[in-house]
């Protein structure tokens, strides 16, 4: 049996994959910073729904010290990652002349050295056993749908982009390492946008709609499958088609 490590897994996409990933007989192991009730729920749920093992850890991913003790803490279950997806994300949207420089560095420390430090302290677990999968959650704001409110997220998913080709050029050819660019998904926090924007939104896509959760999911899991063994240092965008 598989295992999966999710970054940010206690709530919105993450929380999803957690489901999906134990729903196809995947090990779980559930990362979180501060959504420890929902992670700690999440992690009960797929103990009682499904055999297959699951732990929560707690760590600040974009602290090297949090992430090398969580992986001790893996090391400990005797288990091994077999796909690592990096989720973890947050937000601190404001119109970008009144950005707080230290606002800015937050978004970036955890979306992308975050991405990094994960994927280079797994990918070396990776090496040892010639084996594994990294799968990135970028956003199509990293390629072309960027906002003024949210330029410090958008520059960092711009960075995970590129830190997946890269990671792809450098672990090559045991691990693939891919991402998915997703646009707007149906979580809690985009449900509670203003209803305005969020019909505006929907203009912009050629399916009308914003993506469920397990839309994405579903790339997910067929990017970990052996059915995507020969996809490597791609890009997948899960936009619903965006008008240009």
């Amino acid at each position: 049996m598989k295992t999966v490590l999710i970054t940010g897994a206690g709530r919105g996409i993450g929380a999803t994959l957690a489901l999906m990933f134990a729903q196809n007989n995947y090990n779980v192991i559930i990362n979180y910073n501060k959504s420890k009730k929902e992670a700690l729920a999440l992690e009960q749920k797929i103990k009682e729904a499904y055999k297959v093992k699951t732990m929560c850890i707690q760590a600040d991913i974009s602290q090297e010290n949090d992430v090398i003790k969580m992986l001790e803490q893996i090391k400990k279950e005797a288990l091994k990652i077999d796909v690592l997806i990096n989720n973890a994300a947050i937000t601190k949207d404001k119109e970008l002349m009144n950005k707080d420089i230290q606002e800015f560095r937050d978004v970036i420390n955890v979306n992308l050295v975050g991405t990094f430090i994960v994927s280079k302290l797994v990918a070396q677990m990776m090496l040892e056993q010639k084996s594994g999968c990294i799968i990135n959650i970028s956003s199509t704001n990293g390629i072309d749908t960027y906002n003024t409110y949210s330029a410090d997220y958008d520059a960092s998913k711009a960075g995970v982009i590129s830190l997946t080709h890269n990671f792809a050029k450098a672990l090559a050819p045991y691990i693939r390492v891919n991402a998915i660019a997703p646009g707007w998904t149906k979580t809690q926090s985009v449900l509670e946008m203003n209803p305005q924007i969020i019909k505006e939104e929907k203009e912009k896509i050629l399916l009308k709609r914003f993506a469920n959760p397990e839309e994405i999911g579903e790339v997910a899991l067929f990017l970990a499958s052996d059915k995507a063994s020969y996809i490597n240092n791609s890009i997948i965008r899960v936009d619903g088609g965006v008008k240009c």
